[in-house]
């Protein structure tokens, strides 16, 4: 009876614990530049807690951007709390590109109308990691993360701050 007892307190023990959803990086950001045509300009943050602010400049939205999306005002400033599968999805690409490892600098510099893509990441332990991209062909899983951030702003509910 004192071993079914000691089981069942494991059991209970066990099944009370709340799981670490703490994650590793404690800022993720994503700035994407222009170029010399539509190539969407815009600044994403996504927070530890899932929370992220899109700072959309132009050719983010229309399907058909034209030269005169250009002299538009800026597209505005938005905020979320990214669907907690995509932000596991992030975590688990980021984790898979080794982040620390990356080079600091890809590209060829010698095309001049390439846009510049910039991952910055800010680590739980303080220290932070920053890949400037040009012509966003670092390698596939750099392309895949790259994707992914321009996949956040369709299908996530932003709200406009500003």
């Amino acid at each position: 009876m004192k071993h079914l007892l000691s089981l069942i307190a494991l059991i209970i023990l066990f099944s009370c614990t709340s799981q670490n959803t703490s994650s590793k990086y404690s800022k993720i950001e994503y700035e994407a530049g222009p170029c010399f045509g539509f190539c969407p300009i815009f600044k994403l943050t996504v927070n530890s807690d899932r929370t992220a602010i899109l700072e959309a400049e132009h050719f983010n939205f229309s399907k058909d951007p034209s030269k005169d999306d250009s002299s538009k005002p800026r597209e505005g400033t938005f905020k979320t709390t990214i669907k907690e599968a995509d932000y596991n999805k992030l975590v688990s690409l980021l984790d898979g590109l080794d982040v620390k490892s990356l080079k600091n600098n890809y590209g060829n510099h010698n095309i001049t109308d390439l846009p510049t893509s910039y991952l910055r990441i800010n680590f739980a332990d303080g220290t932070s990691k920053n890949v400037e991209d040009y012509g966003k062909n670092g390698n596939e899983k750099l392309a895949e993360v790259y994707q992914f951030f321009e996949d956040l702003k369709h299908n996530q509910q932003w709200a406009k701050v500003k």
